[in-house]
């Protein structure tokens, strides 16, 4: 079988065009004209005996066949990347912008200190961290890489390591207890005002095991939904409701001035990733950081 030489021609141009939406996007983001751009499609289909893109005035869309080359061809156009920024990157000091999105409580209590030894490791990488409880999506919204809070993570195409684990506490204001009683199971939180978490999935339905490994499930009396730890946890200190959160987003004093709620049964396992896209070569500044994290004694220190 004769080698198709031109098997990549245009691939890269058709992959740009799809990305950005359209042929002047494609053409300022690859430094060429617009007609060029045009042309390398068009020889493009030629070649292919296809039409890859419907093109109107306005804008274009994939074909049922452009879908499908294109789905193939942008992992051939990444790889290809991955390795020339392994040849040209191998032995250069990490540099450019990392992007990072962390949960506040975890950001500022237990990661601030690694990103603090990142900075200093690696002085010609940009670092722009986003506190964030939010469920960010690393992929379409340009992040390197995520920290997730989790009971159970869900399915991803995302690589995920875990760093972290600590129990969940359930917790009330010592004048809400007084006000309104103690519940003694989980299934009385139906009764009580709740202060719940919007990024979970399912806010109001918590989770408990029982000593003996029984499971239990309630919907919860949603009274305040927040999207923020900190603003749950004062307002569960305000008296306002009985909140759930995990250890990182407590201290000491909090512990120690707050109800703690259902100690008979097994305190949920909150677990803490650095997810990351599923490449197979990665920047020096986005491995820098996971070694960091990796590291025995970052490794130690985070999960104290």
């Amino acid at each position: 079988m004769t080698l198709n030489t031109k098997l990549f021609d245009g691939v890269v141009i058709f992959c740009q065009v799809v990305k950005h939406k359209g042929f002047s996007a494609a053409a300022e983001s690859t430094g060429h004209s617009t007609s060029y751009i045009s042309k390398e499609i068009n020889k493009l289909e030629a070649r292919l005996g296809l039409r890859l893109l419907q093109r109107t005035t306005r804008s274009i869309s994939l074909t049922a066949e452009g879908e499908i080359y294109f789905q193939q061809c942008k992992q051939l156009v990444s790889d290809a990347e991955n390795a020339l920024g392994m040849m040209t990157q191998s032995h250069v000091a990490p540099k450019g912008r990392l992007r990072i999105s962390c949960p506040v409580a975890f950001g500022t209590k237990q990661l601030q200190p690694i990103i603090s030894q990142y900075a200093q490791l690696y002085p010609q990488v940009e670092l722009e961290l986003d506190l964030n409880d939010r469920h960010i999506d690393v992929i379409q919204e340009g992040y390197d890489l995520a920290i997730r809070a989790t009971g159970q993570l869900e399915e991803s195409s995302l690589i995920c390591k875990k760093i972290y684990q600590c129990e969940a506490f359930t917790l009330a204001s010592k004048g809400f207890i007084e006000k309104y009683g103690k519940p003694t199971s989980p299934l009385e939180l139906a009764d009580y005002s709740c202060i719940c978490y919007a990024n979970m999935k399912r806010p109001s339905r918590w989770h408990y095991q029982s000593l003996t490994g029984d499971n239990i499930q309630v919907e919860v009396n949603q009274a305040i939904l927040s999207n923020n730890a900190q603003m749950q946890l004062a307002m569960m200190q305000d008296g306002n409701g009985i909140c759930r959160l995990p250890e990182f987003c407590l201290d000491n004093d909090t512990l120690a001035t707050a109800v703690t709620l259902f100690e008979d049964y097994k305190k949920p396992i909150i677990s803490v990733y650095v997810v990351y896209p599923s490449k197979k070569y990665l920047s020096p500044r986005v491995r820098g950081f996971i070694d960091l994290l990796s590291s025995k004694q970052n490794r130690d220190y985070i999960k104290a």
